[in-house]
């Protein structure tokens, strides 16, 4: 039969193992999110999370509890009387008498091969580190960091091209379906549990946003990465003086170039900007208070010669 479920999630990363459980005939009994948060135009209106928004346009109950570490939220938890909660990027601590309230547990999609990159970001620390590859696991969370027994694991390489925005959502689509099959296999009784090494553990800090400036004396690669790693948001940027004004440009999208020359030093009419050992060529990129735009429509109507220096 069809598990009985709390699903527990709050950005666009859940919606598609949301989406997948419950058209698998799973009964969702609820969803907890975070609460709704002050945006829109002037921020004057409420703004449900994504996976609120799905929530209810499925009709299924939405919670969004400011704590689980009441008595209260506890009783209103166990109420649901489900087999298993499905935790995906929730952004709240499970206690253990949460943890342990459903009868098979708590299973947690996590996007990294654990123990790699435990933790809150990462997507992008994976880009930013030069990871050749990672992946998404299914894990039966305890009350440690992301240091449960893994289920099931989903590899996916990272190439050059790929940005966060682009990584984040190969991994939302493969762990959807990796989830699906965890949670069938948890109903046949057959999902298999392996502890995690002990060895290659490290941590995926949050993005602060002092982090986002180019250091164009480091080699082209590294550049690359730090600049798809953190695309789109917050965004790698850097500043050059154009028409006598200096401007903040967020870099978007590179490539890898051939060229040398002073880093930070744009290299040919292109958009090609040495580093310390090679060179990217920007092809996308946004300027302050601007949409994000093609390099070629950018330098239409911006010159940006030989010579010019970012920094």
């Amino acid at each position: 039969m069809p598990l009985r479920l709390i699903f527990m999630g709050t950005p666009d990363f859940a919606v598609p193992t949301l989406l997948e459980l419950a058209g698998h005939g799973h009964e969702i009994a609820a969803v907890y999110t975070r609460a709704p948060k002050p945006g829109g135009r002037r921020g004057l209106a409420l703004v449900p999370t994504p996976i609120e928004t799905e929530a209810r346009r499925l009709g299924i109950p939405v919670v969004t509890p400011k704590t689980l570490k009441t008595e209260e939220a506890l009783t209103a938890f166990r109420a649901h009387q489900a087999d298993a909660a499905v935790v995906v990027a929730y952004g709240m601590i499970l206690p253990q008498a949460i943890l342990d309230a459903p009868k098979l547990g708590c299973y947690n999609l996590h996007a990294s091969l654990l123990p790699r990159w435990r933790g809150a970001a990462p997507i992008n620390r994976a880009i930013m580190a030069g990871d050749a590859e990672t992946g998404v696991m299914v894990m039966k969370m305890d009350v440690g960091l992301d240091t449960g027994d893994v289920a099931m694991a989903e590899r996916l390489p990272i190439t050059d091209a790929m940005t966060a925005s682009d990584l984040h959502d190969q991994l939302a689509r493969i762990g959807a379906d990796l989830m699906v099959r965890a949670m069938a296999a948890l109903e046949r009784g057959g999902l298999t549990l392996t502890k995690q090494a002990d060895a290659g553990v490290t941590y995926a800090a949050k993005i602060e946003k002092a982090e986002a400036r180019i250091d164009w004396s480091k080699p082209a690669n590294a550049v690359l990465r730090h600049i798809h790693g953190l695309s789109p948001f917050p965004g790698a940027w850097s500043e050059v003086t154009l028409d006598g004004e200096a401007v903040r440009l967020k870099i978007l999208r590179c490539a890898l170039a051939d060229g040398r020359g002073e880093p930070g030093a744009v290299i040919n009419e292109q958009l090609t900007i040495a580093c310390a050992d090679g060179a990217v060529r920007v092809t996308e990129l946004q300027r302050a208070g601007k949409g994000p735009m093609k390099a070629a429509d950018f330098l239409r109507g911006t010159r940006v010669a030989p010579g010019l220096r970012f920094g």
